[in-house]
């Protein structure tokens, strides 16, 4: 449609693209139903996004024929593409026939779910629709713990078959925190051992989703059960960061690790995995500021115990790939790199480490963040750093006289 102007009225106020499925609020307001769905459902808005009217029942959206019709034939007339008539959502009666069937007919089973999937991936409503639908979330948390029980017998193809479907839908679902909670709490931990389980055997694919839904589930345990994780899914989360099965199934094993390295020894454990020494080896090479971020986030947080400490002392690039994260990429990873050096500066202060420090540029990027705005605590960290260590790094060029001066021998 280039070169052709788009009547207005046609466009989505929200994507500013035109309509496929035109929907009309009770605000009189009309949108495309992905974007209005999206706003309302997924985003969690309760408001018009044009008039900003609160809306009383969200679910009151009803489809704009006349709007349709009129976009379809202007698109027929101006352009080779028509938008097919959009298929009317699914109703919760449908959804309950399939998993029915899906649970009588052990045959049919991929079927059903490649159904499922299909009608999960169509819409938000539609979406909605089957996470409402009583007992879909847990059929399917069946499934993927009864096909990693099968994955030793014969019909382990077809097992791990069931379990990628499963998991692709239980992880398009986007179960709520609650929901997940409820799903702990009728499965017991069991459910999180399956799927420690299904990241030791499974495709990526399944590794992916498995890891993803772990990013959801892991911060609403309680803090007896994330204490309780077993040493195998840290494992599983370092292979995934290794492995870098893709960007989301990276950022997922981040935060797992970021989460659970908050409680016990579980910061430990992540360590023995050989958290650290990953770490290490993709920010070498890592150039996108989230990425940079989140990766410092966990180191920092393994640097808080001894074992993590020696680890990044220890690696030939640690204390050089801290030095080159300190400034320069975000305020997040200039806080983050400052913590690390200052727990390695003040519980691990060897005469090698602190040369260390010096060689790779720690002590001159130290000086400059005294002088400019990053925060009162990062402040506050390095100059306690620098006063700690004055006397050993007093000889260096990159310490002005007034530095001298304010952290004496």
């Amino acid at each position: 449609m280039e070169g052709v102007e788009v009547p207005s009225f046609f466009l989505c106020p929200i994507s500013l693209q035109i309509m496929r499925d035109p929907v009309t609020l009770s605000t009189g307001i009309t949108y495309d139903r992905h974007s209005i769905e999206r706003w309302l459902f997924t985003d969690e808005h309760d408001t018009c996004p044009i008039t900003q009217t609160t809306l009383t029942d969200r679910d009151l959206i009803v489809p704009n024929h006349t709007l349709r019709r009129l976009i379809q034939a202007w698109c027929v007339t101006n352009a080779s593409e028509r938008f097919p008539t959009p298929r009317p959502p699914v109703d919760r009666s449908h959804i309950a026939n399939l998993l029915d069937q899906a649970r009588s007919h052990p045959q049919s089973l991929l079927t059903s779910l490649r159904k499922l999937k299909s009608i999960v991936g169509e819409s938000d409503r539609n979406r909605r629709c089957v996470l409402q639908s009583s007992g879909a979330v847990d059929f399917l948390a069946s499934l993927i713990e009864n096909s990693t029980a099968a994955s030793n017998s014969s019909k382990e193809e077809e097992a791990a078959a069931v379990a990628d479907e499963a998991l692709n839908i239980l992880h398009s679902l986007r179960v709520s925190e609650q929901g997940l909670l409820d799903l702990v709490e009728r499965r017991g931990i069991d459910f999180v051992e399956t799927l420690t389980t299904v990241l030791q055997q499974s495709s990526y694919q399944s590794r992916a989703y498995a890891t993803m839904i772990l990013k959801s589930l892991v911060p609403v345990l309680s803090p007896a059960r994330i204490m309780g994780l077993r040493e195998e899914l840290f494992v599983e989360m370092v292979k995934v960061l290794k492995d870098r099965i893709s960007y989301q199934a990276t950022k997922a094993a981040l935060h797992v690790l970021s989460v659970a390295g908050s409680w016990g020894r579980n910061k430990a454990k992540a360590v023995e995995a050989g958290a650290v020494r990953v770490l290490i080896e993709l920010l070498l090479d890592e150039t996108e500021k989230k990425g940079c971020e989140m990766m410092l986030v966990v180191l920092s947080r393994l640097s808080e115990c001894a074992e993590g400490r020696a680890e990044i002392v220890g690696h030939a690039a640690g204390i050089a790939v801290v030095s080159k994260k300190l400034v320069r990429v975000s305020i997040v990873s200039t806080e983050r790199a400052v913590r690390i050096v200052h727990s390695i500066a003040k519980l691990s202060p060897t005469s090698r480490v602190l040369k260390e420090m010096l060689e790779f540029g720690v002590v001159s990027k130290l000086c400059l963040l005294v002088q400019v705005d990053c925060g009162k605590k990062t402040k506050d960290r390095v100059q306690e750093i620098l006063r700690l260590h004055s006397r050993a790094w007093r000889n260096s060029a990159c310490i002005s006289p007034q530095l001298h001066t304010s952290y004496p021998a």
